[in-house]
């Protein structure tokens, strides 16, 4: 038997969520692999581990991380994200320049340089340039991690990985796998896809869609509901500005509305981000309500609060969507990953309850699997 190879992956914004990435890929390394391990959906996917994932480039526009060593550019202000594995070696990558385009919103400068974004005195690439980075680095998938709002840069790095040949990972909500003209477009290139807008692990969207499946398999009309969330992270800094929430807000509600069993009134389901707390840094607190009637049309409320580590949580789930992609590139499958893209995002190309999307995603993992690779 021959040993896998390695992932290698390109990362576009070294934010919260990337440094929990990281952390992860490290925390998760070869002296936990005979231990219990907690806190992963799978240990080993398709014969991969987490720590088979390796970052060879990555591109941010920040002042603070351009020109730093990936490994402590997840460090780097203003990144607020619990350091669960702080003892990390220089990768020998380098952030390079990103491309701006509407990846900062202009009411980020107004706030403390701790909090907000600073960016860096540097050219921006074009398409060229990151297709050429993409290529000489080897990257074999582009991590998506640009700020909620930023459309064309999303598509920028969208048509990057079009070009290059590597698969792309959309973990925010811009529309890329769930729209039909992209969709082509990849599976003509038969490059993989997954999107749009990661779900996290256990968090506020996965908590409310299966508590509304509930309702709707248990025979309880919903009648109004809401999620309310508070952070202090850069995410909920930056969807301060409302004009960056749209596709936020519908991609949220959407996979809320897709599990009910009769689709709500738009003014009865209220989905989305609250306001920003800065002391609670990445810590986010989501407040569920739901109203319904139950048997004989009498009234039922719920209410819960979560409480989470909102990067982590999210990359709980990364580290799946990279290994299925990679599962994809092994057996030359391209386009939109239907499964993974169900079961891992708000907003797929098709959406399906969260059982039926998990049933999905082992027989894709199952299908695709080399576990024993021939010699």
């Amino acid at each position: 038997m021959k040993t896998k190879g390695g992932i290698r992956i390109a990362i576009v914004g070294v934010g919260n969520c990337a440094s929990a990435l990281i952390q992860g890929i490290h925390y998760y390394g070869p002296n936990r692999h005979n231990e219990e391990v907690i806190g992963l959906m799978h240990e080993s996917l398709g014969g991969y581990r987490p720590s088979d994932i390796e970052v060879v480039a990555a591109f941010d526009i920040d002042a603070r991380k351009v020109g730093t060593d990936v490994s402590r550019a997840i460090f780097a202000a203003p990144n607020c994200v619990v350091k669960f594995e702080p003892n990390i070696p220089d990768s020998g990558v380098t952030v390079r320049m990103g491309a701006v385009l509407d990846g900062m919103s202009e009411h980020m400068a107004n706030h403390d340089e701790k909090r907000s974004f600073v960016r860096a005195d540097a050219a921006e690439p074009t398409r060229e340039d990151v297709v050429a980075e993409l290529r000489r680095s080897g990257a074999e998938i582009l991590v998506n991690y640009l700020p909620v709002g930023s459309e064309k840069a999303t598509r920028f790095y969208a048509e990057c990985a079009l070009e290059a040949g590597v698969g792309f990972i959309n973990n925010i909500p811009v529309f890329i796998a769930s729209d039909p003209e992209y969709a082509a477009r990849f599976a003509e290139r038969n490059v993989p896809i997954i999107g749009d807008d990661i779900k996290s692990q256990l968090g506020a969207t996965i908590v409310h869609r299966v508590l509304t499946d509930l309702f709707a398999k248990r025979g309880v009309k919903m009648l109004h509901t809401y999620q309310l969330n508070t952070g202090g992270n850069t995410d909920f800094l930056n969807m301060k500005n409302q004009e960056r929430l749209a596709s936020k807000k519908t991609s949220k509600t959407e996979a809320v509305q897709a599990v009910a069993k009769t689709r709500m009134e738009n003014e009865d389901i209220h989905v989305g981000p609250s306001d920003y707390v800065p002391w609670q840094n990445d810590n986010k607190v989501c407040f569920i309500r739901m109203e319904g009637h139950a048997f004989g049309n009498v009234p039922l409320e719920l209410e819960l609060r979560l409480s989470v580590q909102d990067s982590p949580n999210s990359a709980g789930v990364a580290i799946d969507m990279i290994r299925c992609c990679k599962l994809a590139l092994d057996s030359g499958v391209g386009g939109v990953l239907a499964a993974p893209s169900a079961y891992f995002c708000k907003h797929p190309l098709v959406q399906y309850t969260d059982d039926e999307a998990h049933k999905m995603v082992e027989a894709f993992i199952a299908t695709h699997s080399t576990e024993a690779v021939p010699a």
